[in-house]
């Protein structure tokens, strides 16, 4: 079996119903510039290059990563794209 390099572009959010300090301070910031916004919310993003055997085992890995350590299952949802890297 060969084992070949992915690249993996991670999106952590806090979930519906958790505080966005940062999200809050940036839209008072641009309500006080005068853009009409109605909200505004921070995201994590984390890229990894990893090497896995197929693309089945690296969507595998990374959701592993983000449970074990990247997102907080209680309060982050998470997003990722996965790419074979030539």
């Amino acid at each position: 079996m060969s084992v070949k390099l992915y690249h993996a572009r991670i999106e952590v959010r806090l979930k519906s119903g958790y505080m966005d300090p940062e999200g809050e301070t940036a839209k008072k910031a641009l309500l006080d510039l005068r853009y009409k916004v109605k909200r505004v919310g921070t995201a994590r993003i984390y890229e990894v290059d990893f090497q896995a055997s197929s693309p089945e085992d690296a969507k595998k890995k990374v959701d592993e990563m983000c449970r074990r350590l990247l997102a907080n299952p209680v309060k982050d949802d998470y997003t990722f794209e996965i790419r074979e890297m030539k």
